[in-house]
């Protein structure tokens, strides 16, 4: 029995559908993975590279540019994880996404993915032009396709996550009609390469000898293989950066200093340096090695520098 006057509370247990309903938009934001968007940003890449962010109308173009991308990636996160739920819930570390912890409903996940997969190109159609939807339509396509498929066939995986990376690079020249040189697109395609294979070594040396790997091709590839992937795919681009940067043949103009070929340095710089983490099996997290470590801060800034003296011509 209970004492007069005592408040009686109700046992712990499942969440009500009003509170389930309220968490709804948190549990599809992290499903679309907040963290991830910061690869959106490659969208400025050719108008940086054409000289071209000077401009109040770029800039907002190139904003809206990101938030088209950005939908389009986080549709497919969304459809991903409804896709992978039960998948998900065995594994040590993806068991507590939002849809796989049951705290986004796998119907809601596909339905917010579908209407995201839709209206980013359509958006693209109606503010940019008939490219940069193309362009956005083949990357929800291509990526939607890698996660049926695709993420299961040897080295297609590895072209598939580069292709990603290269489309966010040119979709920002495509939507500003800025021409895409050949050593801007070798340069972009080959240094995403060489992260998205950094990524894979790094994730097959963490899982060596633990018998279960967290990507099902983990145990087809060989870390030699890899290695040689990112080692070959970090010299190309390096050479291509080279190529492009001297093609100019010197200093132009009225400029001090031949900028552009002084920038060959940090970047060269920029890539001996992660591939110290990828070296030492510690590049599994792109985002994470880009954004804390502090040398490679210092010198992506001082190529920032280099290359806005080279644009600015001065």
């Amino acid at each position: 029995m209970t004492e007069p006057g005592a408040v009686l509370l109700d046992p712990p247990g499942p969440a009500s559908p009003i509170r389930r309903l309220l968490a709804l938009p948190g549990g599809l934001v992290r499903t679309a993975r907040p963290r991830q968007w910061i690869k959106n940003v490659l969208v400025v890449a050719a108008p940086a590279a054409a000289g071209r962010l000077t401009s109040e109308h770029v800039l907002t173009q190139l904003t809206l540019v990101f938030a088209l991308f950005t939908a389009a990636a986080s549709a497919v996160y969304l459809i991903n994880d409804a896709r992978d739920a039960e998948a998900d819930r065995a594994h040590p570390d993806k068991c507590h996404r939002p849809v796989a912890a049951g705290r986004v409903p796998v119907t809601a996940a596909y339905a917010a993915g579908a209407v995201l997969a839709v209206l980013a190109p359509l958006g693209a159609a109606l503010t940019c032009n008939a490219m940069t939807a193309a362009l956005l339509t083949g990357y929800v396509v291509m990526q939607l396709a890698y996660c049926v498929k695709l993420k299961h066939v040897l080295v297609v995986d590895l072209v598939v996550v580069t292709a990603g990376f290269l489309m966010r690079a040119m979709t920002g020249g495509v939507a500003l009609g800025i021409p895409l040189s050949r050593w801007f697109l070798i340069t972009a395609g080959f240094g995403a390469l060489f992260m998205v294979s950094a990524k894979r070594y790094s994730e097959a040396v963490q899982m060596e000898g633990r018998g279960a790997a967290t990507r099902s091709l983990l145990d087809a590839y060989t870390t030699g293989y890899l290695r040689f992937v990112w080692q070959l795919a970090a010299g190309v681009a390096v050479l291509a950066y080279c190529m492009w940067a001297l093609e100019s043949g010197g200093m132009s103009g009225g400029s001090l200093l031949p900028w552009r070929q002084l920038s060959m340095v940090p970047f060269i710089g920029a890539i001996l340096r992660y591939a110290v983490f990828a070296d030492r099996g510690s590049a599994g997290a792109p985002e994470h090695v880009v954004l804390h470590d502090r040398a490679l801060a210092v010198i992506g800034l001082v190529w920032i520098a280099l290359y806005a003296l080279a644009v600015a011509d001065l």
